[in-house]
């Protein structure tokens, strides 16, 4: 029993002994790159703008997400233990750069199946200016008394590892660790910079990591020769024991079908969460 997942059950034997042969999240990571074409972006977001209800680049990618899970939920799953689970929640974990500084911090939002373009990107705005200011966070605070008992550090963090290994971790730390979410996303280009492949942390339940990096000029073949379409590149790793490669496939195809038409994420989705769906 797990306060964060419920175990996934009745799927293909192989993905119960895949874990036993690849123990750590570190060994299992798959990565692509997927290039979203910035012109379907760029017209909604005009469009909205003008409707006065903006919305950001970083809005649209985790609307598009939050419908993908909806419909390919296996992405939503973690593995810890050897053990197949599925989230109960659909939470991001996500940095936030504090300005006039170097420092940054991270925590995470959660989201509804029922949220809209609209209100992912209200709850995304929230999080950013609650995050920059000055004040701590509740993780943050955790941290600064783990590292103030230095003495205590390492083994503090193995007795961490140990709860959250066994599902005896709390549900009050889960609420505020980065490390136990849906997925993991950086916009790199917020500070100019290309898209990375971000590993995924072995401690927590975090399965898949997003990097949206510096806009580029991608080569398509045409009829007509050849054009070159202005892309938004997302790095994608993620944890392929979860499912397989097929299904990975598929969920980020249609990812990219909402990306090419943004008005399907002013749709609200089922109240179900992603759990109920996952067995």
């Amino acid at each position: 029993m797990r306060a964060d997942g419920i175990r996934v059950k009745n799927e293909d034997p192989m993905y119960y002994l895949i874990p036993h042969f690849l123990r750590n999240r570190y060994d299992s990571m798959n990565m692509v790159t997927i290039d979203i074409p910035v012109e379907p972006l760029r017209l909604y977001m005009n469009e909205k703008r003008k409707e006065g209800r903006p919305v950001s680049h970083m809005a649209l990618i985790l609307a598009a997400y939050l419908r993908t899970i909806e419909e390919f939920p296996a992405i939503n799953r973690f593995i810890v233990n050897k053990k197949i689970y599925a989230h109960k929640d659909v939470t991001v974990s996500m940095v936030v750069l504090r300005p006039g500084s170097n420092d940054d911090t991270m925590s995470k939002i959660s989201f509804d199946f029922t949220d809209d373009i609209f209100t992912v990107n209200g709850k995304i705005g929230e999080y950013i200016s609650e995050n920059r200011t000055a004040v701590d966070n509740p993780l943050d605070r955790i941290m600064k008394v783990l590292i103030k008992m230095n003495w205590l550090l390492s083994i503090g963090i193995n007795i961490l590892r140990f709860m959250d290994k066994h599902g005896l971790l709390p549900m009050s730390l889960i609420k505020v660790s980065p490390f136990h979410a849906s997925l993991l996303i950086s916009n790199l280009a917020s500070i100019r910079t290309n898209h990375i492949y971000h590993h995924v942390y072995d401690f927590g339940t975090t399965s898949i990591a997003i990097t949206m990096g510096n806009m580029r000029e991608v080569p398509r073949r045409t009829k007509n020769g050849i054009v070159h379409d202005r892309c938004l590149p997302l790095g994608i790793v993620m944890d392929e024991r979860i499912c397989s490669g097929h299904y990975f496939a598929m969920a980020f195809s249609r990812l990219k079908e909402y990306l090419n038409d943004p008005t399907l994420l002013e749709r609200t989705g089922k109240a179900e969460t992603a759990a109920l769906n996952a067995n």
